[in-house]
């Protein structure tokens, strides 16, 4: 590789001269290569330690002239052979021009300037998305590439100097992040420690110090624990540790969201020695973050953030802070928890301007919105900057026509409609199949939340409790007015106590939209809803399925859902996020929070409550998997042990936590409390998030610590803390109670003791209030990592047991293919070139299915494990195994597929190892399971059923239709009972038959001429191999002797197959034969009506004497004259022959029945298969598989070869060694990479 020519001072420094000229001197490094002795360790151990780049490019050359004593360094190579190019063109291009020069300092101006015009004729061909990392990166990532065999396509994005630590010794090394790897190299005085391990394999990430560890970071995965110590900042690697094994769960647990991460958006400004990648993920940290902190759509990107104050008018007080600036949004946060929040969406922003600067009021910056509220923010570092680009993007903000701030807010405080107001029953036509326009919204909605709708009339409106709404809705409005209202009110202290007290009913629905952060969502998105509706409308599929099944179940004791209005806005709500969000569909619980929605909010406000909750406040709870329920249920487990630490011991023992956290957390306890109480539950999850479920869960079990340490199983617990959630009452509600239906444990002579839903509030933030947002982020992503691996494991043991009992291998040699099959299959996800197929999972997949690997994945991992090792050929056996398994031809294989091929090599007598190989050189046959196919309906009908009337066949080649007009015996009067017989042969066909070796086709010579190169190829490795040659050489003469005998017996059904043809011409119609007979001996009859097909085939239907549907004879490919072995030894064209699925075959040698769908013809009067192949090739001649294993059992050395066992633990011990550890990779492959 050239480089920019750069100084060298000492040239002779651990460096050897090899060549040398007047101008130039080519050299290596100390150590590197042969020998080297005590120098080249302690060379190579300085290369390591200290980073050198000689550990990467061990030659140099350098420019010198005569009386100078600088050198220039102006190529380097990581092999001889690179080096050695750059040395002959600098031989052969410059030195004749230099010596003409006579001043020293115009020869190295000449040499320098070449070597730059060389290096900008080079970068012009380069990708330019590589300039952005800076050179020493680009070196760093270049020693990675070497020393880990990495592709090219694996990114690096940052390295560490580190200790790893082997036992009690510290090995100082470099650990280097890559996008799927951590990666660890250490060179110390000859030892040599090299480790890989992908992320998607570690199990647990913790940064601790003990005494024997000072400060260090422990990876986990399931096979050992690794310690890493001795970083320039810990806290910068473990954070960079903890973002890519985050994105390697994502990708287990939805490739989607991996594949979209690979996306990063570009830096603007370079950095020195940091990746662009290490830049764009610290960004994407940050931006989920403030997204997090504010409830900003997934899609806001933060700009920047700088240090101010913001002045509070209703404290009259200028709060320290941090103003954060995004595409669409600036939010202040202040520094002291909870003294201020301020979200300003930019559309409403009005005027953004500069006041005057002052000793009290440096730098301010002044915002005022559309609702007439002005912000003042100073203590500004750039304000002038900042200003340009709020600017910018309120350039970019679209123009939309929102409705005024009294429209957007006052909706709730409409008065309650009679039943016969127009508005208030319109929500009925939007039960009509096309959706309604209404003026308000133009949504088929209810203008309104339901329980306006259906409020019966309640004497508490009038009573001490509607005096007590009545002051809630006084005290809320007060705060309105001192704190704004809509998105941009101050949020503070003060408004969280006020939900803490129960937000009004009235109320409810809008500050639920507010907190959540659903309300931008939908200003932003007008119409989304209504077009979902309409799209969704009459489709369906699984998720619609279960929604029908479930509406009825959400909440039928309340009177919204006891009639076809709230049922069907349900619907709509539930299908409409199934179409939005197809990963997720519609999981259970998803009814239940959504029926409490819609009670508040009309259907476009409860459809973008539930988006923010789905996707945003409760992200992954309802897939299939349910993963963030679990995740956050270990949270749950881990706070337990921390804040009630006499009472986690029992739950973990009973098993309880398992089984409360799953329905308290999916139904934010709305399907375990009376629904009055549970909704004020729901009233601080809005404001404080997650935070809030774990506080009152901890204070439930708090309050139940005695009953519950006393209990002896798990039902006993169940019914206690049952009991006391049934208790948990609202005093304060102005709904009439409605009746609760989770479980009437209220059981025992003594009245149950009702528990005050806000005494448990206050006591939950009493106790516990100390639990912070960030620190629960953190704990999520510890769960995280155990709960996907987990996952993983059960998906693992579950696939095992599936495949254990129909193969040969031990549960501990499955577990260990599974392994490896997987990692082969997520190595395509992030290394792969085109294999969109193998690298989409589908979750709703079974999950034997949900990992399938492609050919090229395949033929990698046959070379590693197989025990037929067979030289080059190797990837051809591979090939064709990977076409036999691949039953359903998708060119994918599933693990069960997989090891079924691996079984049939390893396991199993002589006969059955025999019988794969022999398998190996048919065309692949079709399972005996799928009797639906067409071929083995066209083989029973031709063997074993001979008609008299008309037998219609139908085959369509892409659907595998099947049509069956049965016979008609009007004439002979059959009885009805022969249709049944018919049926009950249909039966048998599709039950699965054992094959056995009768049942296997015969081989062609072409065929056996190639399964005679396998076993030659398959022996060359072995100790013993002149034995096997012999034993081969003399069972191959024997076979085809006895295929030559063969010939005389085939001849005769020959001819009578031209008799046969002759006959049909005639009659079409051959001889009866009863129903209930089993046996076939008449010939059944295909005819090609077509015109210009001149060509009639048919064949002698005696099942002893048929060969199969799947006999080669001939190839289209091969052209000429030739041997056997001459014409098979190209081995593109060997293996069409042997595995094409168009088989050519030739009219006398296949009887009719045994023509499939895939089978070309080759007619008599055309060219004759032996005509295209010269006389070498006997079309005539076969040899059957019980021949073959006749000939072979008479040869010692042939049947202790395939009876020996192999170790295949071994063999994957012995691949995962060698996967990625390519050290000593080819001079080649470096030069490549480099250059």
């Amino acid at each position: 590789m050239w480089l920019g020519p750069e100084e060298v001072l000492l040239a002779g420094a651990l460096w050897v001269t090899e060549r040398a000229n007047p101008f130039f001197l080519l050299q290596r490094r100390r150590g590197h290569g042969k020998g080297g002795g005590l120098t080249g360790l302690l060379v190579g151990t300085l290369d390591v330690v200290l980073d050198s780049s000689a550990r990467v490019a061990p030659y140099r050359i350098l420019h010198q002239t005569q009386d100078s004593q600088v050198y220039w360094a102006v190529a380097c190579g990581s092999s001889r052979k690179e080096i050695t190019k750059h040395w002959e063109w600098l031989e052969n291009n410059l030195l004749q021009t230099l010596s003409i020069f006579d001043n020293e300092e115009d020869i190295t101006t000449f040499v320098k300037g070449k070597i730059h015009g060389i290096i900008a004729e080079e970068n012009k061909n380069e990708q330019p998305q590589s300039e952005e990392d800076p050179g020493k990166f680009k070196e760093a990532e270049l020693k990675m590439r070497k020393q880990f065999g990495m592709p090219e396509v694996e990114k690096l994005v940052n390295y560490y100097s580190c200790s790893y630590w082997k036992g009690r010794v510290p090995r100082q090394g470099w650990l280097y992040l890559t996008v799927n790897h951590l990666c660890f190299y250490s060179f110390l005085l000859g030892k040599e420690v090299t480790l890989v391990i992908q992320w998607v394999d570690v199990t647990q990430l913790e940064k601790n110090a003990t005494l024997l560890f000072p400060e260090c970071i422990k990876v986990s995965t399931r096979d050992n624990e690794l310690y890493f110590s001795m970083f320039l900042n810990i806290n910068e690697t473990f954070k960079l540790m903890e973002q890519l094994a985050n994105i390697a769960m994502r990708q287990l647990l939805d490739n989607e969201s991996f594949l979209q991460d690979k996306s990063l958006p570009k830096p603007r400004k370079p950095l020195k020695n940091i990746s662009a990648l290490k830049r764009d993920l610290d960004a994407r940290a940050k931006n989920e973050c403030y997204r997090a902190t504010f409830r900003l759509p997934k899609d806001e990107c933060l700009d920047g953030h700088t240090d101010c104050t913001l002045w509070t008018p209703f404290n009259k007080m200028h709060i320290p802070g941090q103003m954060f600036v995004s595409n669409n949004y600036i939010c202040f946060a202040s520094k002291a928890e909870e003294a201020c929040h301020l979200i300003i969406p930019l559309r409403e922003v009005t005027i953004v301007e500069k006041a005057d600067s002052s000793n009290v009021l440096p730098s301010p910056l002044s915002i005022s919105t559309k609702s007439k509220m002005t912000f003042l923010f100073a203590n500004l570092k750039d304000r002038d900057f900042l200003v340009q680009r709020i600017s910018d993007f309120l350039q970019r903000t679209p123009s939309k026509k929102p409705c005024s701030s009294d429209r957007e807010w006052k909706w709730n405080l409409v008065p309650e409609l009679p039943s016969s107001s127009p508005l208030a029953v319109s929500p009925t036509s939007a039960l009509s199949n096309r959706p309604v326009s209404f003026s308000a919204g133009e949504v088929p909605t209810a203008s309104q939340g339901l329980l306006k709708l259906f409020r019966r009339n309640s004497e508490e409106l009038l009573g001490p409790k509607g005096a007590k709404e009545k002051m809630k809705e006084e005290s809320w409005n007060i705060h309105f007015f001192e704190y704004g209202r809509g998105m941009c009110m101050y949020r503070t202290a003060k408004t969280r106590e006020l939900v803490q007290k129960g937000i009004p009913e009235n109320l409810r629905g809008e500050l639920w939209l507010l907190f959540s952060g659903a309300w931008n969502e939908m200003v932003t998105h007008p119409g989304y809803y209504a077009d979902l509706v309409e799209k969704s409308m009459g489709k369906y599929n699984l998720a619609t399925e279960e929604i029908e099944r479930d509406l009825h179940r959400s909440m039928p004791e309340h009177p919204a859902f006891q009639n076809e209005l709230g049922i069907a806005a349900l619907r709509r709500v539930l299908t409409a996020y199934a179409f939005r969000n197809p990963t997720i569909g519609y999981c259970q619980a998803m009814n239940i929070v959504t029926s409490v929605l819609l009670l508040y909010c009309n259907e476009e406000e409860a459809f973008w409550l539930l988006v923010a909750l789905c996707e945003r406040m409760l992200p992954d709870y309802y897939n299939t998997r349910v993963v963030g329920a679990l995740v956050d249920q270990g949270i749950f487990e881990e706070l337990t042990r921390e804040y009630l630490p006499q009472l986690s011991e029992k739950m973990q023992d009973l098993g309880v936590i398992s089984t409360i956290s799953l329905s308290w957390f999916l139904t934010l306890f709305l399907s375990v409390m009376p629904f009055e109480s549970a909704v004020v539950i729901v009233d601080c999850f809005f404001y404080e998030g997650i935070k809030f479920i774990l506080q009152v869960s901890l204070a439930i079990l708090d309050a139940n610590v005695e009953k519950l340490l006393q209990c002896c199983d798990e039902g006993e617990a169940m019914t206690i803390l049952g009991r006391y959630l049934d208790n948990v009452v609202n005093r304060q509600s102005v709904s009439p109670p409605i009746p609760h239906l989770h479980a009437l444990l209220t059981s025992g002579d003594d009245p149950p003791l009702e528990i005050d839903i806000f005494e448990l509030i206050k006591t939950s933030y009493e106790k516990f209030s100390n639990l912070k947002a960030d620190d629960i982020e953190q704990m999520r992503f510890k769960q995280r990592l155990k709960v996907i691996q987990s996952l993983e494991d059960t998906a693992k043991k579950s696939v095992v047991r599936a495949v254990s009992s129909d193969i040969g291998f031990s549960i501990e040699e499955l577990e260990e293919l599974y392994v490896v099959f997987k990692a082969k299959y997520l190595m395509s996800c992030y290394w792969g070139n085109n294999r969109a197929a193998a690298a989409r999972r589908d979750q709703s997949l079974p999950y034997l299915e949900q990992y399938r690997i492609d050919m090229e994945q395949f033929k990698e991992l046959f070379i590693s494990l197989t025990p037929w090792s067979c030289g080059t050929h190797t990837p051809v056996l591979a090939g064709r195994l990977f076409r036999l398994l691949d039953e359903n031809r998708d060119s994918l294989i599933n693990f069960k597929e997989f090891v079924t091929g691996m079984s049939g090599m390893y396991h199993g007598d002589l006969t059955e190892k025999l019988k794969v190989l022999y398998k190996l050189h048919l065309p692949p046959a079709l399972n005996p399971e799928e009797a639906e196919s067409a071929l083995e309906a066209t083989s029973y009908f031709t063997e074993d059923v001979t008609t008299e009337g008309n037998t219609t066949l139908f085959a369509a080649q892409s659907h595998v239709l099947l049509i069956v007009i049965f016979p008609r015996h009007e004439e002979k009067g059959t009885s009805p009972q022969d249709y049944r017989y018919y049926l009950r042969m249909w039966a048998k066909e599709k039950e699965a038959k054992k094959e056995t070796i009768k049942d296997l086709p015969k081989m062609s010579q072409e065929q056996f001429i190639e399964l005679c190169k396998t076993l030659y190829n398959m022996f060359s490795e072995d100790p013993v191999e002149q034995e096997l040659y012999h034993a081969i050489a003399t069972v191959a003469s024997l076979l085809l002797r006895i295929g030559e005998v063969g010939k005389k017996f085939s001849n005769r059904p020959m001819r009578k197959s031209e008799d046969c043809k002759a006959n049909n011409t005639q009659d079409p119609v051959s001889e009866e034969e009863s129903p209930t007979s089993e046996q076939s001996q008449n010939s059944a009859v295909e005819q090609q009506p077509q015109a210009d097909h001149e060509d009639k085939t048919c064949g002698d239907a005696q099942p002893e004497k048929a060969q199969p549907e799947n006999q080669t004879l001939g190839d289209g490919s091969g052209e000429g004259q030739g041997s056997p072995l001459q014409l098979l030894s190209d081995d593109e064209t060997k293996d069409d022959m042997s595995m094409s699925s168009y088989s050519m075959v030739s009219t006398g040698s296949l009887q009719c029945e045994d023509i499939a769908d895939d089978t070309v013809l080759v007619g008599c009067e055309g060219s004759s298969s032996a005509a295209r192949y010269g006389s070498t090739i006997d079309t005539d001649w076969s040899i059957s598989f019980e021949q073959i294993l006749a000939s072979m059992l008479t040869e010692t050395a042939l049947v202790n070869y395939f009876e020996k066992k192999v170790n295949i633990l071994q063999k994957i011990k012995d691949q995962k060694k060698v996967e990625r550890q390519f050290s000593s990779s080819s001079d080649y492959e470096l030069s490549s990479v480099s250059g």
